[in-house]
């Protein structure tokens, strides 16, 4: 490996490790998961509009983008609202490896919006996570709610993922990101509003609450998205999605460090956590054989 890609690499594993480290702070973090987002994505879109500013970019956007960027913005701010509601209920082990289906539920709607075929492959893959969750609930029942919030976080992820495949055509991805995030925060304002939140009280956080929400909005978030736009450019498409897939493993691993007893859970658990984590493996190296063979065959001489 070059010593100018395996940069990239490292860079690209440290914000695999970051992306992973925010579960772990969505644990650590006192309040509860609607206020915790709303920090977070008010926080991240002032971090990402600093960086706009600083490189001179530009904020214009056509109406329809907009209204585009709304809804979607909306549904990323659901999705970790429900996320960090699946680690408050259970633990992040449980909550990561339940959202590793996220590439089970992208199969489901890609063709959708794409308008292909449902590939065959990848339902069986999917049957397959099915079976790894029913192990895990089996003999985890006690956390039930927990891996349902993390089912719908997973489809949320899942549905707002082939959606930016969509706007990613013909936006930047730091543009949709500013956009989505401040409506997103814009959504939990309204929500906050009406239910009067907005006390006194909602706005006393603890020392490390503050020191906590600073780091998931300027490194996990803002950073992590900004650097990751460009280590992805350097690197295969192959090594992107191994590396990608580490994030939960990385994050059970940081939890069982960190909070111990509460993060260990029985053999039946990690044998579910193993085929679920082993088939979203198999299915980025199959998609990345995929990507290799078409570009192949669009490289052969025409036949005369």
């Amino acid at each position: 490996m070059q010593k100018s890609n395996l940069r990239y690499y490292l860079h690209l594993h440290l914000i695999v490790f970051i992306w992973g480290f925010t579960a772990i702070l969505g644990k650590l973090i006192s309040i509860d998961a609607i206020p915790l987002v709303w920090y977070r994505m008010l926080l991240a879109s002032f971090f990402i509009a600093v960086y706009f500013l600083i490189k001179k970019k530009s904020f214009e956007l056509d109406k329809k983008s907009l209204f585009k960027f709304l809804l979607s913005g909306i549904l990323i701010a659901l999705h970790w609202i429900t996320f960090f509601k699946a680690i408050k209920v259970s633990n992040v082990s449980v909550a990561l490896v339940v959202m590793s289906t996220g590439a089970f539920f992208t199969s489901l709607i890609e063709p959708i919006f794409f308008k292909r075929r449902i590939n065959a492959v990848e339902i069986i893959l999917g049957l397959i996570v099915v079976g790894g969750l029913y192990i895990i609930f089996s003999f985890e029942s006690q956390y039930a709610l927990g891996i349902v919030y993390a089912l719908i976080s997973s489809f949320l992820s899942a549905l707002f993922s082939v959606l930016n495949g969509l706007f990613v055509r013909k936006h930047s991805a730091s543009l949709i990101s500013f956009y989505q995030l401040f409506f997103g925060a814009l959504f939990i304002t309204v929500y906050l509003f009406f239910k009067g939140s907005f006390t006194i009280n909602f706005f006393v956080l603890g020392n490390f609450d503050w020191i906590y929400i600073f780091i998931l909005s300027s490194i996990c978030t803002a950073y992590a998205f900004i650097v990751s736009v460009d280590v992805m450019k350097h690197l295969t498409p192959y090594t992107v999605v191994l590396t990608l897939n580490l994030e939960p493993i990385y994050a059970i691993i940081l939890a069982l460090i960190i909070f111990g007893e509460s993060e260990k859970m029985n053999s039946e658990f990690y044998l579910g956590a193993c085929i679920v984590l082993s088939v979203v493996l198999v299915n980025g190296i199959l998609k990345n054989m995929k990507g290799v063979l078409n570009k192949l065959d669009k490289l052969k001489p025409p036949k005369k």
